[in-house]
């Protein structure tokens, strides 16, 4: 499963106590509005955090990239298996046809089954497409969430006024000064538990 695909490309803009985030089809937006009377600051401290890298250093992204991986793995076995077995019903009805083995009524009866059974297996494929699509929505909200979460209570000390993603070359050019990617995943690991551990425990007991 690409990871660029399964992922949302990171863009926050931090004001503060303000922190915007967006996907990876969503162009970053910024509030153009001022408060009445307001003084624009005389200097803009500006950082940046490597996307890739929180992707493959962030825990939370790590253990549900696996997670939705499996699944994801778990629906192909599954249609494959249905898809294969329906094949074959298919292709003995068709020999014992030409061996004239059926009456044109158990003929007509059979062909009801196994459109039937193509019929739903295309509906559990829809279904779990679907399941899997909101599971997938699911952890990009948490993950978006996590981080925007996380940026504001970093920012409260740090007042930078812009952090930007950084996701392949989509900023030309960037001073490395300037990259917090570091403490950004070490503050997000440092903070996130992990939910599938604490299912795992469940269960055991």
């Amino acid at each position: 499963m690409n990871k660029k695909n399964l992922f949302f490309t990171l863009a926050v803009a931090a004001m503060a106590s303000a922190v915007m985030t967006s996907c990876d089809k969503s162009k970053p937006q910024v509030d153009d509005k001022a408060e009445s009377g307001k003084v624009a600051p005389t200097q803009t401290k500006i950082a940046f955090v490597e996307v890739d890298s929180i992707m493959s250093q962030y825990k939370f992204c790590k253990e549900y990239s696996l997670l939705l991986q499996k699944k994801g793995q778990n629906i192909q076995n599954t249609l494959a298996k249905k898809q294969q077995q329906l094949q074959a019903a298919a292709a003995n009805f068709q020999q014992k046809l030409q061996q004239n083995a059926y009456t044109r009524e158990q003929a007509q009866g059979i062909q009801l089954q196994l459109q039937k059974q193509d019929n739903d297996l295309q509906a559990l494929n829809q279904r779990l497409s679907s399941e899997f699509q909101n599971e997938t929505n699911k952890y990009n909200n948490a993950l978006r969430d996590s981080i925007k979460h996380f940026l504001a209570y970093y920012n409260k000390d740090k007042k930078y006024s812009l952090i930007l993603s950084k996701a392949g070359d989509n900023i030309l050019y960037a001073d490395k000064a300037y990259d917090i990617t570091n403490e950004v995943i070490a503050g997000l690991n440092k903070a996130y538990k992990s939910n599938l551990s604490k299912a795992g425990d469940d269960k055991k007991k």
